[in-house]
């Protein structure tokens, strides 16, 4: 009897450090597993206001301090360690909250789908924890969004679009029904759960045991 594909809903913020290490090994999975995985791409918005930092840590200074914290464990969990905390130690723009990137996600998912939403969250990320840019500057969107090759134009009106919010929400919906609450979080067909920037072997263990 021929077995259903396993469905990997892949719950992400583009500000997660631990996302960005993690992403690379799901892209790893799918590849192994071929047509019998599909990976869906979900937001999830750690500091969905432009005030959530300073909310979350007391201030937006020592929301960046601590931030800057986990990126620097984050990268010694990535693989080819690319997340830069020094160099975003320099810059002085208030950290970033997770909305504008998460919409920008969306917006090229009306574009080019599941596909397209992978390789936005992949490039801003980069943006974000590599070049150490400022993702809630619109331009610096607007040049992922040229990096990926999408139809900007286009891109820019879906991205100020209620059907995207919309989008966005019912992502933020399907995560509280599941009871997540923090990312990244891989959710398989609907039931088994695996939180956290695990190491490749981990998964594939984990999902060797899904039926």
């Amino acid at each position: 009897m021929e077995t259903k594909p396993i469905t990997i809903e892949f719950f992400h913020d583009v500000l997660c450090a631990w996302c960005y290490a993690l992403s690379p090994r799901v892209e790893r999975l799918k590849k192994e597993y071929g047509d019998k995985m599909e990976v869906v791409h979900r937001s999830f918005a750690l500091a969905p206001e432009p005030d959530g930092i300073a909310r979350i840590f007391g201030s937006k200074e020592q929301g960046k301090i601590e931030i800057l914290g986990h990126w620097r464990a984050a990268n010694e969990n990535d693989d080819e360690h690319r997340i830069h905390a020094e160099l975003m130690t320099q810059k002085d723009f208030d950290y970033p909250y997770s909305t504008p990137g998460l919409l920008a996600c969306k917006a090229a998912e009306l574009q080019g789908g599941n596909a397209m939403h992978e390789k936005m969250f992949n490039r801003i990320q980069k943006a974000h924890m590599t070049d150490c840019f400022n993702i809630n500057d619109f331009e610096v969107l607007k040049k992922c969004a040229r990096d990926v090759g999408l139809d900007v134009d286009q891109w820019e009106k879906d991205y100020r679009s209620e059907k995207v919010k919309q989008m966005l929400d019912e992502d933020l919906y399907r995560a509280y029904q599941y009871g997540i609450n923090s990312v990244p979080t891989l959710i398989a067909n609907g039931k088994y759960k695996l939180s956290g920037a695990q190491r490749y072997e981990t998964m594939e263990q984990w999902v060797s045991q899904i039926k």
